[in-house]
């Protein structure tokens, strides 16, 4: 069966609130996450304990009690109702967190990277989102962000909300692959930027090596103008919904559609192909693409280009900026979809 190659730029999804929120779920890959199934590497204990420790948070959604003389019951030191999970990259953190989500109790709770809770409040407004997480059990958030003070100060007085009417929190931090050691345990900065809410929180320290066995090296798959045209004229063959745009097209699109709706623009889709990709400049535009990339790495798209490497879009000085983290680890993400 042949199918039409469609262009993302043909897609302009509109979500509502409902929607967006319902979105907050999980990706694929994680989808089935465990605490059984999470294998932990026996050179490192801390691994299993904090398997064991978020455990306990999922089953333990309240204060413990202890049983005292004459059938009295006397609280005990109240659990926080936060841990941040604090470790290197490829040590299982988003499949605790994942894990974390699936066993806990409650038909309201919410699992997202930081970017999407962020967005959520810029798609809904402050008020209109916390309304839409009020009454949750659980935010599990993935990737918590320390390089945005604006946003940093906004999830903070979300979550200060959200954990004064119940809400438990569980986060990791968003150290990339290629940080050479940098920011490997984020920890102190998470505290100090939550300030107000670092008191809620306990930090679980996860050591580890990558268990992907990721390297700083590498780049993204390249195409020849000629190859892609194959490349796609045979997954059409297949019967495959691919589509094909222009890196500047795709750019232009990306302004128009707001983060949150990203993943519906992906939604059916089986392959991404980009042609004439070329080194950015304008910052907007590769936080827009490091958005963009956050969500068809969630999906596991393949994603198919010609032109300049996508690992190497990020031009002048962006890679050593305030956002380095962010790009380094889009860089990694985009080598894993252009290789796959």
């Amino acid at each position: 069966m042949t199918v039409a190659v469609t262009a993302l730029c043909e897609r302009s999804p509109s979500l509502s609130a409902a929607d967006i929120v319902a979105n907050l779920v999980p990706p694929q890959q994680f989808a089935e996450a465990s605490f059984a199934s999470y294998i932990p590497d026996d050179d490192y204990p801390s691994q299993v304990h904090a398997r064991d420790l978020l455990e306990t948070f999922a089953a333990a959604p309240t204060a413990a009690t202890t049983g005292k003389l004459f059938g009295r019951r006397q609280k005990t030191e109240e659990a926080r109702p936060g841990v941040y999970l604090d470790g290197g990259f490829g040590v299982g953190k988003t499949h605790l967190l994942a894990a974390l989500w699936h066993a806990a109790p409650g038909r309201k709770k919410y699992f997202g990277t930081f970017l999407q809770y962020t967005s959520l409040v810029g798609a809904l407004g402050y008020a209109t989102a916390v309304e839409a997480l009020r009454g949750s059990s659980l935010i599990c958030i993935d990737e918590f962000e320390l390089d945005d003070p604006g946003d940093t100060m906004v999830m903070t007085r979300l979550l200060g909300e959200l954990v004064s009417t119940g809400t438990r929190v569980a986060a990791t931090s968003n150290t990339p692959p290629h940080a050479l050691g940098e920011g490997r345990f984020a920890a102190a900065d998470f505290l100090r930027e939550i300030q107000a809410l670092a008191a809620h929180f306990e930090t679980v320290r996860i050591d580890g090596t990558d268990y992907r066995k990721r390297t700083a090296e590498g780049s993204a798959a390249v195409l020849a103008e000629a190859d892609l045209a194959s490349y796609v004229a045979s997954a059409r063959e297949r019967g495959e919904t691919v589509t094909v745009d222009t890196f500047d097209d795709l750019l232009a699109h990306l302004a128009t559609v707001h983060p949150s709706t990203y993943v519906r623009m992906i939604e059916g889709i089986d392959a991404i192909a980009v042609t004439g990709v070329h080194v950015l400049t304008n910052q907007t535009d590769a936080l827009r693409i490091v958005a963009f990339i956050d969500r068809v790495y969630d999906a596991q798209i393949p994603v198919r280009s010609s032109g300049v490497a996508l690992s190497e879009i990020f031009g002048g000085d962006m890679i050593n900026g305030g956002y380095r983290k962010k790009y380094l680890r889009c860089m990694s993400r985009l080598i894993a979809l252009t290789n796959s």
